[in-house]
């Protein structure tokens, strides 16, 4: 390369530097008016907000009772939220498929299946798949057993859970 081409390129190198500076400047005349001093921050808006009785109300309100859903749990409905566990889960007797099957998991010690490879966070655990159990798990299987194979985030809604505990509830009968 000659002389001329390294004038271009450090030529083109200070127009860049010179177009964000300026680019720069502008903004900050923009947004900044001439009484606001650098290290100060204003808000730009202030909202206050009230607080009604109403919602003082609910948030002191106990939480729905698991037993108490449980009880009204739709069976149709839970069937649906399977849907989210089939791909790796079975609910024929023996047939396992990424996780073990689900048949009478109701009661069923933890880590118990024949067979299967259980991820060593399971199989720490011990004691039964009881609905108290399954709920936790299903709320966020990561955090009740970290270090657990099961990728599923899990399920928010305690109805949902409620739901999908109850429909598996009746393949143990």
């Amino acid at each position: 390369m000659d002389t001329f081409e390294w004038t271009k390129i450090g030529g083109a190198l200070c127009g860049a530097l010179l177009f964000f500076l300026l680019l720069n400047w502008g903004t900050e005349i923009i947004y900044h008016s001439g009484d606001d001093h650098y290290g100060e921050e204003k808000l730009a808006y202030y909202l206050e907000i009230e607080v009604s009785d109403d919602l003082e109300e609910k948030s002191t309100e106990e939480a729905v009772d698991f037993k108490t859903l449980l009880a009204s749990a739709d069976i149709e409905k839970g069937k649906k939220v399977f849907g989210k566990c089939k791909s790796c889960h079975k609910l024929d007797d023996g047939a396992n498929g990424v996780g073990p099957h689900l048949y009478k998991v109701i009661n069923r010690d933890i880590g118990s299946i024949e067979g299967f490879k259980y991820s060593k966070a399971l199989m720490g655990l011990g004691g039964v798949w009881s609905i108290e159990e399954l709920n936790k798990y299903l709320t966020k299987p990561s955090e009740y057993a970290p270090g657990t194979a099961m990728s599923f985030a899990g399920l928010k809604k305690d109805k949902d859970r409620a739901d999908l505990i109850e429909y598996l509830n009746t393949l143990s009968e």
